[in-house]
């Protein structure tokens, strides 16, 4: 993604953050097939694991697909080629913020009168993370343990996260994997993968007004909150969080 300077969030714990948001990750690889497409994409929600000890660690992506889906196909025979269980090909998933808008000229209220000089542009958040791809897809004990682990861990955020968002949180009991019978858990698990990602490099780009001028800025941020809408006023809080950070070019 091109992201301008202006625009670029480079603060790995500030991105990390960002994914534990919006956990629903865009999945695509680039594997050459003569079956199957080569570049393939699946939304896939995400788990994030960090070492707490370790302020390099950039951090691992944990989740999982359908073994029906043409991209776990592709990816399952490239393995069985190779011999591995990590694709050799780099993997990118991207991330974005469940908000994003057009915003209209008639928002600025400081350089459309001045002198007209001002066309449309589109809001929005983005993260994207670039790895290597562990596969676990082996009909074994190691495959079956990381697909529990996997699971339990995703319903429990997912869970916790709606309670909260419900306000809800400490009122209700969150759903748990073994309140399935574990047969019946076993016998969906035979049907997914597990995809682990070791993130190498990881960037954002917060497009939401930071260059312009301040007087523009304000006109963005009332346009949104004149709209009178839910989006409307997820953008205003967007736009204001990032506004400690705007810089004039």
């Amino acid at each position: 993604m091109y992201i301008r300077p202006v625009h670029a969030e480079l603060d790995v714990p500030t991105l990390q953050q960002f994914i534990r948001s919006y956990p629903l990750g865009l999945f695509t690889t680039s594997i050459p097939s003569p079956k199957y497409a080569t570049l393939q994409t699946t939304h896939i929600p995400f788990v994030l694991s960090t070492l707490e000890d370790d302020p390099e660690d950039k951090g691992k992506l944990r989740g999982h697909m359908a073994r029906a889906n043409p991209q776990a196909k592709a990816i399952i025979d490239a393995l069985n080629e190779s011999g591995e269980d990590e694709l050799s090909e780099e993997v990118l998933i991207l991330f974005n913020a469940p908000v994003h808008s057009y915003v209209t000229p008639k928002f600025y209220v400081e350089s459309k009168p001045a002198d007209g000089k001002v066309v449309p542009t589109w809001d929005f958040a983005a993260v994207q993370v670039y790895g290597r791809a562990t596969i676990h897809y082996k009909n074994n004990d190691a495959t079956g343990s990381f697909l529990q682990q996997q699971v339990e861990d995703l319903s429990r955020e997912g869970e916790q996260s709606m309670l909260k968002r419900s306000g809800k949180e400490g009122i209700e009991r969150p759903w748990k994997v073994s309140d399935a019978p574990q047969k019946y858990v076993d016998t969906l698990k035979k049907g997914i993968i597990g995809i682990e990602i070791t993130i190498e490099r990881i960037e954002g780009r917060f497009k939401l007004h930071q260059e312009v001028s301040d007087g523009d800025w304000q006109g963005v941020v009332d346009g949104f909150k004149a709209l009178g809408t839910s989006e409307g006023d997820t953008m205003v809080a967007m736009l204001e969080q990032r506004g400690s950070k705007r810089s004039v070019q």
